[in-house]
């Protein structure tokens, strides 16, 4: 009979108990070598590459040296008008026009300041309404024929030749020729005129001079010779 005693239960757990807490041990360990891994920071950058590669990008660099003694020119601020050819002028037939022909004519600088003395002379000589009176806006004596200037020109385009030519010409307009050069104070081109001595009123000193804007008038086609 003892060789058929059913084994005792007490001794069979112990072992099935010890193989199965040696397996969970050993899951429980692989997790947590894994988790060790996962979480562990990773190794700090080699700090000789890290240079290594700033060495190299610096090497692409352009520099560009400039020296000291080099200075940023000045920005110009003037309102200049549009720079036209004489032609383009006497087709727009205006007496803006004609005030820019004058400049261009004698190579003054095409400002606004200019063109509005011009305009503002031309208005105190013949008015506005009829400024191209005997194509000869400015009443100029030069090449008109006529003293006191009251002569003519065959056209507009020949006025503004004469006028150019007087401003450049005679030393009595040295004043206004001056002024038109700076070409960036209307006022003080005016009191050049005032002052001039063939100026027989002065304009009564700027008393008779008016900075109002002048409108646009055009002449006639035949004053332009067109």
């Amino acid at each position: 009979m003892a060789s058929g005693r059913r084994p005792s239960r007490r001794s069979t757990t112990r072992p099935r108990f010890a193989r199965r807490f040696a397996a969970i041990f050993a899951t429980t360990a692989v997790f947590g070598v894994a988790a060790t891994l996962a979480i562990a920071p990773s190794a700090p950058p080699d700090a000789i590459a890290i240079a290594q590669a700033k060495e190299a990008a610096d090497a692409l660099l352009q520099h560009v040296a400039v020296a000291g003694e080099v200075r940023v020119p000045a920005v110009s601020r003037e309102s200049y008008v549009a720079a036209t050819g004489p032609e383009t002028l006497i087709a727009g037939g205006t007496n803006h026009d004609w005030a820019e022909l004058v400049l261009v004519d004698g190579e003054f600088p095409v400002t606004d300041e200019n063109v509005n003395v011009i305009l503002r002379w031309m208005r105190q000589e013949n008015g506005v309404d009829n400024w191209w009176n005997r194509n000869n806006p400015l009443n100029n004596g030069n090449g008109s024929g006529g003293g006191s200037g009251l002569g003519s020109y065959d056209t507009l385009v020949t006025g503004a030749y004469y006028a150019a030519d007087s401003l450049r010409r005679y030393s009595f307009y040295d004043g206004i020729e001056a002024a038109l050069e700076a070409g960036d104070d209307a006022n003080a081109t005016a009191a050049a005129i005032w002052a001039s001595p063939w100026a027989g009123s002065h304009y009564g000193n700027g008393t008779h001079w008016s900075t109002r804007p002048v409108e646009a008038i055009e002449a006639p086609a035949a004053a332009w010779g067109r």
